[in-house]
């Protein structure tokens, strides 16, 4: 069981919390219900100053409500296979990936990363909303291979996540660590001692757009890691408000809003998360279903959206230029990057091509809207 499974009230809902909880409160975080957690919404500071200051400096986000979990023996890259779409076993040790846990009809349970350790396990992030269906997933699929006579075994992690964010990131995290941070590019991973905590992974990885890392870290030491990091004048402190913000500007999917178990990696345009190899052997979950619509060209697909006038939310319909219901919203903010309306959703394939004049209805309104590429705001993953 994961230990930061206290409960905590808000309107009568029972919530888990988070090893920072206290932390969050101390601090002035406005704490609101998100995927049965209890969360910080935000801090002192306002949302578009706290997404700004990712932009531009280094934010820490708290996201221990993710469910972390090794799968140990020699059988667990052939057990991960046989839940998801990536090629893992040629990921390089300590490379990552993002993926897809997909069902037999080829909608999408979760979207995750594994990364292959050169410890001999597989690393496994997932979605807090997702968790409890993820773990059940994960332990029906280990007594089949249980019971077929293969080694793997699943531990789920009792240890704090925190994303460390933001164009300065590297200078910040650099003063803590022996090791030389450079060396540690895009979806790779690594152990160490951070500003004296031992047994931290460290994960080039993160839902903003920038560079950044998430920290895995022992429950006990979370705080002190937090706090140390927090002494240097370019670290502020996020909430949801500000990560849902800058996810979008990045043009990245939150599961239950963009991505579900009636979407298809093709239609949600995640077709590059299907490994070369696994598309060949047709050896995943849906695969009957999914390998035929890379070919075809599906009925509906999933596209940003930029817009002027009043902001653009979830399950804003969207309409052609004659005001026919060709789509839906599934995502939508005012961009604090662009200042004007940003939106992802879904639409009628005839309508999908970038630069495509549509319109959304907002308060019974027709606005006018484009069709944009993603990320609306350019990425800055560090390569090497």
């Amino acid at each position: 069981a994961r230990t930061q499974q206290s409960q905590y009230f808000i309107c009568g809902l029972s919530l888990q919390k988070t090893p920072l909880f206290d932390f969050h409160r101390g601090q002035g975080g406005k704490m609101v219900e998100f995927a049965g957690w209890s969360m910080p919404v935000q801090y002192k500071d306002s949302h578009i100053a706290s997404h700004m200051h990712t932009r531009e400096h280094c934010s820490i986000f708290d996201v221990s409500h993710m469910l972390q979990t090794n799968i140990h023996g020699k059988d667990g890259v052939k057990f991960m296979e046989s839940l998801v779409v990536a090629d893992i076993a040629e990921l390089k040790d300590n490379q990552g990936t993002l993926t897809l846990f997909t069902n037999e009809k080829g909608g999408i349970i979760d979207d995750l990363i594994v990364t292959k350790t050169d410890q001999g396990y597989l690393y496994v992030v997932s979605n807090a909303g997702c968790a409890d269906k993820d773990s059940v997933h994960m332990k029906a699929r280990l007594a089949e291979f249980k019971y077929a006579g293969s080694d793997v075994d699943l531990e789920f992690l009792d240890c704090a996540l925190i994303a460390v964010q933001g164009p300065t990131m590297s200078q910040v995290l650099q003063a803590g660590l022996k090791e030389d941070l450079s060396k540690l590019t895009f979806m790779t991973s690594a152990l160490a001692t951070v500003f004296g905590v031992p047994d931290c992974r460290l994960t080039r990885c993160g839902y903003t757009g920038e560079d950044g890392v998430e920290i895995s870290v022992p429950e006990s030491r979370v705080v002190e890691l937090t706090e140390k990091l927090l002494t240097n004048s370019e670290v502020k402190l996020a909430g949801l408000g500000a990560r849902d913000s800058l996810r979008l500007e990045a043009g990245l999917c939150l599961y239950g809003n963009d991505i579900d178990e009636t979407t298809t990696p093709v239609e949600a345009t995640l077709v590059w998360t299907i490994g070369k190899r696994r598309r060949q052997a047709k050896d995943f979950p849906g695969a009957d279903i999914i390998i035929p619509q890379i070919k075809a060209k599906t009925a509906r697909k999933r596209v940003g959206l930029v817009s002027t006038g009043p902001p653009v939310r979830q399950h804003t319909p969207i309409l052609s230029p004659d005001g026919k219901v060709i789509g839906e919203v599934t995502s939508g903010c005012p961009s604090p990057c662009l200042k004007k309306n940003i939106a992802m959703g879904y639409v009628d394939a005839a309508f999908a091509k970038n630069g495509t004049a549509i319109q959304v209805e907002v308060r019974k309104k027709a606005v006018p809207a484009t069709v944009s590429k993603m990320p609306f705001v350019p990425t800055k993953y560090y390569t090497g």
